[in-house]
């Protein structure tokens, strides 16, 4: 699960703050602004029936989302590392069974696969977008019981190959990073879908909830049953579960928010057109771009630092300035102590490893304004010029 840790560096600033005011790395502050009347009348509404968890809230959000997406169903959870598990789990895959998944990811992607009792398989990301690599992936599938791509920094991973090397095996998206991403026309493309509604994400709840979506009947009321201590009717429990369940406050924020997703989306877009603009022919800056067939979300602005330059060094120099820059991912899953039981030493991943090295995050949000936007290009051009 792609979900990664930020700090919100939110300060109550006007929209036209001076140039050389902070700029924050994500303003949650200025979200809360757009929906804080909706979500307090929301909130009125499930304190004054108690119906604190599930209920019509949770219910209407599912259904609201289940739209938004595509699908036939959608069910909340508790977290976004839960639904994916929830996902994992629902399929009934055989115990120990290989899942293939990129390298270049959140620890969560990982941990879910674990945690529903199977074993991950990494591959390499491709060396333009760091999507999973198809023929990466085509050489770890033999044996594996289920392919796992994940949707990166707002943009989905190359279906339509993975959906022809799965050869059957169940396709699991990790969409946590791309509510409203589109690939030629659609957001869902494989069996199951599970994405987390962390606060940072597009689409951030006021704590920690997740979802999984699917068209398959079968497979939701599974993830559904699973949930909710794998019990259909109180106190009769047909299947071995756990708690993680989507609670009626965050349905009534998420609710609120997804109203305003699209034209969210929309503000990432121009912003992130006008960071191309602004940075297009800086020297040692290679700038992200969308893969063939999708419409980008831009959950993240990434840029890589060249070699020859230091990262870290261009990541102090920024947040000195009070740019709230950041880096996701600095060790890959691979590398990090949990995961050293799979055997992967360095250079097992080398365009994951490089990635680890070279991305920088910069500030990117739906109220980001264009001053903003200018100040962070301005510290980044002298940072890159020390």
């Amino acid at each position: 699960m792609t979900t990664g840790q930020f700090v919100d560096q939110s300060a109550d600033q006007p929209a036209d703050q001076p140039a050389d005011q902070p700029v924050p790395l994500v303003d949650l502050l200025a979200a809360h602004a757009e929906v804080a009347a909706e979500v307090r009348a929301g909130f009125d509404r499930v304190l004054a029936t108690g119906g604190y968890v599930k209920g019509p809230e949770t219910a209407g959000f599912e259904e609201e989302y289940a739209a938004f997406s595509g699908t036939r169903h959608c069910v909340g959870a508790a977290n976004g590392t839960d639904a994916l598990e929830l996902a994992l789990r629902a399929l009934d895959l055989r115990p120990g069974g290989r899942v293939v998944l990129p390298a270049n990811t959140f620890v969560a992607t990982a941990e879910a696969v674990v945690r529903a009792g199977l074993r991950p398989v990494l591959v390499d990301a491709d060396p333009d977008h760091l999507l999973i690599d198809p023929e990466r992936a085509a050489d770890a599938l033999p044996g594996a019981v289920a392919l796992l791509p994940v949707h990166l920094n707002g943009q989905l991973a190359p279906m339509a190959p993975l959906l022809e090397l799965a050869a059957g095996r169940p396709v699991v998206e990790d969409a946590a990073q791309s509510q409203g991403a589109r690939q030629h026309g659609r957001a869902f493309h494989g069996l199951i879908s599970a994405t987390s509604f962390y606060p940072g994400k597009n689409l951030g709840a006021y704590g920690d909830a997740g979802a999984v979506v699917t068209d398959d009947d079968d497979l939701a009321a599974a993830v559904r049953l699973i949930g909710d201590h794998g019990s259909g009717r109180k106190y009769e429990h047909e299947r071995f579960g756990f708690n993680s369940r989507m609670d009626a406050l965050q349905a009534v924020v998420l609710r609120a928010k997804l109203r305003r997703l699209p034209a969210w989306n929309e503000a990432r877009r121009a912003a992130a057109g006008r960071y191309h603009r602004l940075l297009a022919g800086f020297d040692g800056l290679t700038l992200p771009r969308a893969a063939p067939g999708n419409e980008h979300v831009w959950h993240l602005y990434a840029v890589r630092i060249g070699p020859g330059r230091d990262r870290d060094a261009v990541l102090a120099a920024l947040q000195a300035a009070g740019v709230g820059a950041g880096v996701h991912y600095p060790v890959p899953v691979h590398l990090q102590p949990a995961f050293r039981h799979l055997g992967h030493g360095a250079g097992a991943f080398p365009v994951a490893e490089r990635a680890a090295r070279e991305l920088l995050t910069l500030p990117l949000f739906p109220q980001i304004t264009e001053g903003q936007q200018e100040r962070v290009v301005e510290v980044l051009a002298k940072a890159l010029a020390a």
